[in-house]
């Protein structure tokens, strides 16, 4: 189970730290992520974490976002910084193997999110 908080409303420029917390069983290999979406568009992929520590990013999130995970407590994080309005989204956290996680980004698109862990999500949103 994957349960997300920190969402809220921002005004542009400001900031906002997201966390999932994850129980049951999540293997050591698996990749998180966080992907978000709005009404009437696809799933995207925002930033993954891999088992070893190596992180992934979608190139308008680059260098304002960094996830980070702490493995004892079983949380991903997700610092956004210098949030734009067009951040808004409900963002959504993700956990599953890496041939799985391969077909989540960096949308998801048809059954793919099936064989995926994900939680209900978090809304962001960024006002002008």
């Amino acid at each position: 189970q994957l349960v997300e908080s920190g969402g809220g409303s921002v005004q542009a420029g400001g900031s906002l730290r997201l966390s999932c917390a994850a129980s049951g069983y999540i293997g050591s290999n698996y990749v998180m992520g966080w992907f978000r979406q709005i009404p009437g568009k696809e799933r995207e992929g925002v930033a993954a974490i891999d088992g070893d520590g190596t992180s992934l990013y979608v190139g308008s999130v680059k260098g304002r976002y960094n996830i980070s995970k702490d493995t004892a407590k079983n949380i991903l994080y997700l610092q956004m910084n210098s949030l734009r309005p067009e951040d808004t989204a409900m963002y959504v956290c993700a956990a599953a193997g890496p041939a799985v996680f391969k077909t989540l980004w960096p949308v998801v698109a048809g059954t793919a999110a099936h064989g995926a862990y994900w939680g209900q999500g978090t809304q962001v949103t960024v006002s002008s």
